[in-house]
C-alpha cells in the first residue's frame, strides 16, 4: 500500500507549486496587518451587535489561515526558519487583533456579554473535532489545487471572533470571557496546524525521517491532541450536565401543575450556590408550595442544592379577583426587575464599571456604585454624574462614590461661616459618599459654624492649624 501511494498519488502532486502558494500568504506584510485590523474590527462589532452575519464576514476576510497553514507545512518539512516566520506572523497578528478590538470595546457604549460573545467562551471537545476535520479538508484542498475550500474552513474554524472576544474580555476586565475565548483560539490554531502537517506528510512533503524520528513525531502530535482533548472533554461533560439539568428542571416543574399548565420561561444560574432556578408558569390553578416541593425534588435529582422560584401566572376561564390580583403583582414584579436592570446598566456606564459592580437594594430603592477615576475629573464631575444618574431613576436613591480627590477650600466670613454654598455642599457630599474623616485647617481659634455643619451631616471633622484667617483648607484625615 505505501508503495502504491507513493507511485500513484504522491507522484501526481506538484510539491514545489503547492509550497510556493502556501508561502505567498504565510508571512508578515503590510497587507496582512491591514486585513487583520479590518477583520478584527468587523468581528468585534458583530459580537457587540450579536449579529452572526457580520461575524461570518469577519471570518471570510481574516488572513490568519495563511500563517497557520504555512506553519503546518513548515512542521511537515521541519523547516525551522519557516516555523519562526509563520509563528511570528501569527503571534503579531493575534496581538494586533486583541489590542485593536479592546480599544474599540473601550470606546463603545455597548459592553455587555451578548449571545455571540458567550458562544465563544466555553470551548469543548466538539470544537476540537470541527477544527480537525475542517483542517484535514482544507489541507487536502490546498494540496490538490482546490483552494476555494479554504473559505469554508475559515468559516467552520473560527479564528478572528475568538481573538475579538479576548479583546472584549481584556477591555471589560472579564478574565472568564478572555480565558475561554483564548482557549478556543488556541485549540483551533494548534489543531489546524497539526492537521495540515499530518496531511502534508502523507502527501510527501518533508524530509525522510528515520523510524525513531517518525515515532517521536507521532508521539508528540498525539500528546498535544490529548493535552487539548482532556480539558475540552471535561468542558463538554459540564455542558452536557447543564443541558440535562435544565431538562430535569423543566420536567420537575411540569409535574407540579395540571396538564394544561405551560412553562413560558425558565432560567438556571449554575454559578450560584445553591443553583438558582427561576421559572414562569402559565396555569389555571394556583399551586401552593410548588416552589418548595420542586426544589427538593430537583436537588435530589442533581445531587446539588437548588433554590427554585416559580412565578405562577393565572390564565383561562373562571379566574376571579384573586387571580387578577396575583397577575397584577407579578406584572409589577417584572416591571420593577426590568427597571432595575436598565438602571444598573446605565449607572455602570456612567461610572465606567461593569454592571456587577453596582449594588442595588430594591427594598429601599437604593443603588450604590464606586466610580472609576476619570482623567482631569474633580469631585464636582462625580457629583454631576450622580445627579445625572438620579434623574434617570425617579424615586430611587442613587449614590456615586467618587475617588479620593482633593477637597475644595472654604472661604470663611468673620463668623466662621462658609461663603460658598456650592463648595461646602461638594465637600459634604464627598465626605458622606467616601465615609472618610476630614481635617479643617484654620489659622485662628474660635467657633466655626462650618465645622458644625459637617457634624450635623454625620461627617467626622476636626479643626487643625495651618491656613489663612479667611480660608479653611480641607484635607482627608489619613491617620486613624
Amino acid at each position: 500500500m505505501p508503495r502504491w501511494w507513493r507511485g500513484h498519488v504522491i507522484r501526481e502532486i506538484d510539491h514545489q507549486s503547492v509550497v510556493d502558494r502556501v508561502r505567498e500568504d504565510d508571512g508578515w506584510s503590510p497587507r496582512y496587518a491591514f486585513m487583520i485590523l479590518m477583520s478584527a474590527g468587523i468581528a468585534v462589532l458583530g459580537l457587540l451587535l450579536s449579529s452572526p452575519a457580520v461575524v461570518i464576514g469577519a471570518m471570510l476576510i481574516s488572513p490568519l489561515m495563511g500563517p497557520i497553514v504555512g506553519l503546518g507545512f513548515a512542521l511537515a518539512t521541519t523547516d525551522s526558519r519557516e516555523i519562526r516566520r509563520t509563528l511570528t506572523a501569527l503571534a503579531g497578528g493575534a496581538v494586533l487583533a486583541v489590542l485593536f478590538t479592546a480599544l474599540i470595546v473601550l470606546m463603545s457604549p455597548l459592553q455587555t456579554v451578548t449571545s455571540e460573545i458567550a458562544a465563544r467562551t466555553r470551548p469543548n471537545l466538539f470544537d476540537l473535532m470541527v477544527a480537525l476535520f475542517s483542517a484535514l479538508a482544507g489541507a487536502y484542498a490546498m494540496i490538490r489545487g482546490k483552494e476555494g475550500t479554504i473559505v469554508g474552513v475559515a468559516i467552520a474554524t473560527a479564528l478572528m471572533p475568538p481573538l475579538a472576544t479576548v479583546g472584549f474580555g481584556l477591555a471589560t476586565l472579564n478574565a472568564t470571557v478572555a480565558g475561554g475565548a483564548f482557549l478556543l483560539f488556541f485549540t483551533n490554531f494548534v489543531t489546524i496546524a497539526l492537521a495540515v502537517g499530518i496531511m502534508a506528510r502523507l502527501y510527501g512533503f518533508g524530509r525522510e525521517l528515520s523510524p525513531s524520528q517518525s515515532w517521536m513525531q507521532t508521539a508528540f502530535i498525539a500528546a498535544i491532541f490529548l493535552g487539548l482533548a482532556v480539558p475540552l472533554g471535561l468542558s463538554l461533560g459540564q455542558i452536557a450536565w447543564e443541558a440535562r439539568a435544565a431538562r430535569d428542571a423543566r420536567d420537575v416543574i411540569k409535574r407540579e401543575f395540571a396538564g394544561g399548565a405551560r412553562i413560558s420561561q425558565i432560567d438556571l444560574d449554575f454559578e450560584a450556590e445553591p443553583i438558582a432556578v427561576t421559572a414562569s408558569v402559565l396555569t389555571s390553578v394556583y399551586q401552593k408550595g410548588a416552589d418548595a416541593r420542586a426544589s427538593r425534588a430537583l436537588s435530589a435529582m442533581l445531587g446539588r442544592p437548588v433554590a427554585l422560584d416559580i412565578e405562577q401566572i393565572r390564565v383561562g376561564e373562571g379566574v376571579g379577583a384573586e387571580s387578577a390580583q396575583l397577575l397584577a403583582v407579578q406584572s409589577a414584579r417584572r416591571e420593577v426587575q426590568g427597571l432595575v436592570d436598565r438602571m444598573t446598566d446605565r449607572l455602570a456606564l456612567i461610572a465606567g464599571v461593569n454592571p456587577d459592580a453596582v449594588t442595588v437594594d430594591t427594598v429601599h430603592k437604593r443603588a450604590v456604585v464606586r466610580a472609576k477615576p476619570l482623567p482631569d475629573a474633580g469631585l464636582a464631575a462625580y457629583q454631576a454624574l450622580e445627579v445625572r444618574a438620579a434623574a434617570m431613576a425617579p424615586g430611587w436613591i442613587i449614590e456615586v462614590e467618587p475617588p479620593v480627590l482633593a477637597l475644595p477650600p472654604l472661604d470663611l466670613d468673620k463668623e466662621g461661616r462658609a461663603t460658598s454654598k456650592e463648595a461646602l455642599e461638594l465637600a459634604l457630599w464627598a465626605s458622606q459618599r467616601t465615609g472618610m474623616a476630614v481635617d479643617m485647617a484654620v489659622r485662628r481659634e474660635g467657633d466655626f459654624p462650618a465645622l458644625k455643619i459637617f457634624a450635623e451631616r454625620g461627617v467626622d471633622a476636626r479643626l487643625v492649624k495651618g491656613a489663612s484667617a479667611d480660608r479653611a483648607i480641607l484635607r482627608w484625615r489619613l491617620d486613624p
